[in-house]
């Protein structure tokens, strides 16, 4: 009898454990980022993976990389004036005007806290004369890092042809930021106040809403987020859970508040992991990305254009049909109406002329 109680719990637990262990699958799946990467931020061991060798573009996650750059080359109390280029370049506010002069300490709080494509640029200009010259700096530290399956183009992340990384190779590159004191503090600040040597003062936001959120906010060690048309919404993170660290990355997320949602998702399947209630997953799925890496941003934007066109030409046209179709209709309905009125008028113009013609014969 005991031996048939033992059994029938067995069995019983075994199900029970498939039950659970097919939950977590099927929930962690549902993952809404194109590419998504959990690192075990002091192993690197893969804790979760979807899709984490596809390569995208980065957006302003390759910021960090910038930084690493510059603070391998550049002394923080340097001052850097903003250059025509700079500040031509598309960008988040605040603007940064051309002959303004920052420290680069202050650009990289402007370029990691919120994002700023100009201090990218500058501090760029600063390190390598170019923008150009400094992409060459960014591969070699790339290659330098073992990152295999990364390219770099711009110094801010905006859209170039064959500009590219992949989610576990993003986590590898917060992986290394960390190693560098001055780019973990940047990045852990909800808000900063910096001034310009002619006296202007700006306030930045991090663009990391993770830092500002209850109860996360205290495990949430920072960041970079990213966006462009063709990455979509990027994060890479960092947070300490239960004295472990633990490096998120997720590119080509659908909209920005799935980069806080995902993040949770990982950061909360990182957990079951470390407590052994869970496995290490590694998911692949069929991708098919809307617009290849190499590309040519102003024929895309021309080929946006004509598309956009052709749906207003044919709107009009659609609506001009709907008009004429209703004037036609207007037209037709008129022509009756007086077709009637006339039939209507002869038969009573008949009418009065028999009755005349009977008043006549009885006078």
């Amino acid at each position: 009898m005991k031996k048939i109680l033992i059994f029938f719990f067995l069995i019983l637990f075994i199900s029970v454990s498939h039950a659970k262990g097919e939950e977590i699958s099927e929930y962690y799946e549902n993952v809404l980022s194109t590419s998504a990467v959990a690192l075990d931020g002091v192993t690197g061991q893969i804790l979760y993976a979807k899709n984490p060798n596809i390569k995208i573009p980065p957006a302003s996650t390759v910021k960090l990389l910038t930084a690493m750059v510059v603070l391998d080359r550049l002394n923080l109390k340097q001052r850097v004036t903003i250059s025509k280029k700079a500040d031509d370049t598309p960008s988040s506010p605040p603007h940064l005007n051309e002959g303004e002069t920052y420290t680069v300490d202050d650009l990289l709080h402007l370029m990691l806290i919120k994002s700023s494509n100009q201090a990218a640029v500058a501090l760029a200009e600063a390190t390598a004369g170019s923008e150009e010259a400094f992409a060459e700096l960014m591969n070699a530290k790339a290659r330098m890092l073992g990152l295999k399956d990364s390219h770099f183009v711009t110094a801010s992340g905006l859209p170039a042809s064959n500009q590219y990384t992949t989610a576990y190779e993003l986590a590898l590159l917060l992986y290394e930021a960390l190693k560098y004191p001055h780019i973990k503090e940047i990045i852990n600040l909800p808000v900063k106040v910096i001034t310009s040597s002619q006296g202007r003062t700006i306030i930045v936001k991090n663009t990391n809403k993770l830092l500002f959120e209850d109860g996360l906010k205290d495990e949430i060690l920072g960041g970079k987020t990213g966006y462009t048309r063709l990455s979509k919404h990027c994060l890479v993170n960092v947070a300490k859970i239960k004295d472990r660290l633990v490096i998120t990355s997720l590119l080509g997320a659908p909209y920005r508040d799935a980069l806080w949602e995902d993040t949770k998702r990982l950061l909360n399947f990182a957990e079951l992991v470390f407590a052994k209630k869970a496995s290490p997953l590694i998911i692949n799925t069929t991708v098919n990305l809307s617009i290849p890496v190499n590309f040519k941003p102003n024929s895309l934007y021309k080929s946006s254009k004509k598309v956009e066109t052709k749906k207003k030409l044919l709107a009009r046209q659609s609506k001009n049909k709907t008009y004429l179709s209703k004037s036609t209709k207007n037209k037709k309905l008129l022509a009756q109406q007086s077709h009637k009125k006339i039939n209507i008028s002869k038969k009573k113009t008949k009418k009065l002329i028999t009755a005349e013609a009977k008043t006549k014969k009885t006078s």
